[in-house]
C-alpha cells in the first residue's frame, strides 16, 4: 500500500471532497523552480533536486532577483501554478502523473512533487516555499489524487480529461464532414462546366445534318443497319457517357460512417481516446506517494 493511502489513516484530510471536486483550494506560495529528475518516486530523488534549486536560489538571491510568487489551485482536476495577479496558468500537472510528493521536515516551508510532464514524458521535480503551509499542501494533493482516482473508477474512465477529448474528436469529424460535402460541390460543378465546353466546342459540321443520298425514285435507300443514335460525335466517335451518381450515403472524407463517440460502448473508443484512457489509468495504479522527510542537509540550506 502506498504512503498516500497509509498516511491518511495518520492524518485527517484538510477539506470536505465537495470543495475538490466542485471547486480548487488555492494557496500562495514562492515557487523555487524545477528539474528533471531521473525516476519518479524517492526520497534521495527529490532531495538532490531540492539541494540543486535552493543552491541556484541564493544565487539568483545574491544577484537581486526575487523568488516569483504564485498560486496553487488544487483539485480532483489536477495542480495548477498560475500568475498571481494576470491569473495565466505556467504549469498544469494533471493528478494522474504526479507520483511523489513531500514535505519537509525540519523547515515547514519547503515541498515538491514530481510530475511527468505530457509532452516530453520526462520527469520534473517541483519546489515550492509556501511559509507553514508545506505539509498542508501536501496533504491536500493527496487528497485530491484519492478522490480523482475514485472518480475515475466509477466513471469507468470517460469521464475528466476523457471528456475533453471526445469533443476535441467530435470536432475533428465536423470539420471533415464539411470538408467532404465542399469537395462533392466542387465534383458537380466540374460536371457541369464539362458538359457546357463539350457542347460548345463540337464542330458546327457535326451539328449540321447532311442530306442524305437518294435513290431514282428520290427515296432514302433502305439499309438494314439499326438505327443509331443521334448524338453528335466527335473524329468519328461517340463521346463517353457521364457516369451516373451513386445514391447518396452519409459518410465522411474517408469512406466510412460518421463516428459518434457518445453512442459507442466502452471498448469501442478511437485509438487515441483509449491510449489516453490506459495512460490515466497506469498513472493512478502507479499511485501517489506522500512523505515528510528532511531537505536541509547543511547550514547553507538551513535558512534559504
Amino acid at each position: 500500500m502506498n504512503r498516500a493511502f497509509s498516511r491518511k489513516k495518520d492524518k485527517t484530510w484538510m477539506h470536505t471532497p465537495e470543495a475538490l471536486s466542485k471547486h480548487f483550494i488555492p494557496y500562495n506560495a514562492k515557487f523555487l523552480g524545477s528539474t528533471e529528475v531521473e525516476q519518479p518516486k524517492g526520497t534521495e530523488v527529490v532531495r538532490d533536486a531540492v539541494r540543486k534549486l535552493k543552491f541556484a536560489r541564493h544565487i539568483k538571491k545574491s544577484e537581486g532577483q526575487k523568488i516569483p510568487k504564485v498560486e496553487l489551485q488544487i483539485s480532483i482536476y489536477g495542480v495548477k501554478i498560475l500568475e498571481p495577479k494576470t491569473k495565466e496558468v505556467q504549469h498544469n500537472c494533471q493528478l494522474h502523473r504526479i507520483s511523489f510528493c513531500a514535505d519537509d521536515k525540519t523547515d515547514k516551508r519547503i515541498f515538491t512533487f514530481i510530475c511527468k510532464d505530457s509532452e516530453s514524458n520526462k520527469h520534473l521535480c517541483y519546489v515550492f516555499d509556501s511559509e507553514k503551509c508545506a505539509e498542508e499542501i501536501t496533504l491536500t494533493i493527496g487528497q485530491a489524487f484519492d478522490l480523482a482516482y475514485r472518480k475515475f473508477l466509477e466513471s469507468g474512465g470517460k469521464d475528466v480529461e476523457t471528456r475533453k477529448q471526445i469533443a476535441g474528436l467530435q470536432k475533428r469529424i465536423q470539420d471533415l464532414e464539411t470538408e467532404n460535402m465542399e469537395l462533392k460541390n466542387k465534383v458537380q460543378d466540374l460536371e457541369n462546366q464539362l458538359r457546357i465546353t463539350q457542347v460548345s466546342t463540337s464542330p458546327v459540321s457535326s451539328m449540321t445534318p447532311q442530306s442524305p443520298s437518294t435513290d431514282i425514285f428520290d427515296m432514302i435507300p433502305f439499309s438494314p443497319i439499326s438505327h443509331q443514335s443521334s448524338m453528335p460525335t466527335r473524329n468519328g466517335t461517340q463521346p463517353p457517357p457521364v457516369p451516373s451518381r451513386s445514391t447518396e450515403i452519409k459518410r465522411d472524407l474517408f469512406g466510412a460512417e460518421p463516428f459518434d463517440p457518445f453512442n459507442c460502448g466502452a471498448a469501442d473508443f478511437p485509438p487515441d481516446i483509449q491510449s489516453k484512457l490506459d495512460e490515466m489509468q497506469e498513472g493512478f495504479k502507479m499511485g501517489l506517494t506522500l512523505e515528510g522527510t528532511v531537505f536541509c542537509l547543511d547550514p547553507l540550506d538551513s535558512r534559504c
